[in-house]
């Protein structure tokens, strides 16, 4: 009798530890502010809770605000860019010209929400094609490193001390020529030790703003020595080229998982995970094509990211999923509109999560009558809730 006694604890025991270890493999959930870049000349702020284990609805907006730089005419914006050194201040650098021909590039307080520094630069004399400016963006400890999408496309340096430009870094060592490419982005590794540099391949020429039938498809991916990059120069560690679709296929921003694994990249059309020392590719997710472009409900409702436009991507502090920013497309009677959403990917799993949601739509109903300006977002930065 005692040993079945023993035997019935044993069990329990075990049973006890399955349900503690069940409890302790549940899926963690992320909470924190993202800041998402508009081309309204402002940012959205969106207090967010993500849940992977709800597999409809995983990411949650609490709050959606907004941080006002400027207006759509003088400070359109793809680039937010939290400084590592202190998570209370936001880089930026503007996409678009103002009406005096500048380009801005500055520093905001996240507490205040107030812009601390606003300077206007003028575009290098090498670019001919400035419909398209600044929008990727990386760092290291003590300089800000924003890129242009122009023709000539160029890296910046800048000193995040005096904010003055210590380097301006064309890619022709790169092979990158006036009228071989398109745009260009670029960010940094977890470690600050390497940078990547990439180039949408096809001819520029005549192009007009908005219009992609330039591009052939191509994507050249460089990872570059930062040291070199600090100097001016652009030392290759590692190259590839990845096959997309004419027209269809334009990189914008990207970023490392925190582990220093994978590369995160939009595509436009589709998403990329490239494995970060090699460039190999990992894993591709196509945004997907529909003819059935939903109706505009208010706040948006998004089912699918059908026909959507991939922007950006940022992973959790763990490295296990990505929020991604696509522009999808709705209807608003019988005029197109364009909303901004957050999707959820498992990176582990390689497969998306769940629907996307609006984090520009309600802010648009409410500010702009039923939606009438569509959004345009573009990047993403995160202050992850510790």
């Amino acid at each position: 009798m005692k040993k079945f006694f023993l035997a019935l604890a044993a069990m329990a025991l075990i049973a006890g530890g399955c349900l503690f270890a069940g409890q302790a493999n549940a899926a963690k959930t992320y909470s924190g502010t993202a800041y998402i870049a508009g081309q309204g000349g402002h940012f959205a702020k969106v207090v967010f809770t993500v849940n992977p284990a709800d597999t409809e609805h995983p990411i949650t907006v609490k709050d959606l605000g907004r941080i006002v730089i400027g207006t759509w005419q003088d400070h359109s914006v793809h680039d937010p860019r939290i400084d590592t050194a202190n998570r209370n201040i936001m880089m930026f650098s503007t996409y678009t010209l103002d009406p005096k021909g500048d380009f801005h590039t500055g520093k905001i307080n996240l507490k205040t929400g107030k812009v601390i520094m606003d300077v206007a630069i003028k575009p290098d004399p090498r670019a001919k094609v400035t419909g398209a400016g600044y929008c990727a963006s990386g760092q290291t400890k003590d300089y800000y490193i924003p890129v242009t999408m122009t023709d000539e496309g160029y890296i910046d340096i800048r000193s995040k001390k005096t904010w003055k430009l210590v380097h301006r870094v064309f890619p022709t060592s790169l092979g990158m020529k006036d009228h071989n490419y398109v745009f260009m982005h670029g960010t940094n590794t977890p470690d600050m030790k390497e940078f990547i540099v990439i180039n949408n391949m096809g001819n520029p020429a005549n192009r007009k703003p908005g219009d992609y039938s330039a591009l052939n498809g191509d994507v050249t991916f460089n990872l570059v020595d930062m040291k070199s990059l600090l100097h001016g120069k652009l030392k290759v560690i590692a190259k590839t080229v990845l096959h997309g679709s004419p027209g269809d296929t334009i990189t914008f921003r990207q970023s490392f998982t925190p582990d220093g694994k994978y590369l995160l990249q939009s595509g436009g059309d589709r998403m990329w995970v490239l494995d970060a020392k090699t460039l190999k590719l990992v894993d591709q997710q196509m945004m997907g094509a529909s003819d059935d472009v939903p109706a505009a409900v208010y706040p948006p409702v998004i089912p699918s990211l059908a026909n959507g436009q991939m922007h950006d991507a940022i992973a959790t502090p763990d490295s296990k999923y990505a929020l991604i920013t696509v522009r999808v497309p709705l209807m608003k009677g019988n005029k197109p509109v364009t909303d901004g959403v957050m999707q959820l990917y498992d990176i582990q799993n390689h497969k998306m999560i769940g629907q996307p949601v609006s984090v520009c739509g309600a802010c648009h109903y409410k500010y702009g009558e039923n939606m009438e300006f569509s959004a345009a977002l573009c990047g993403i930065d995160v202050n992850w809730k510790k």
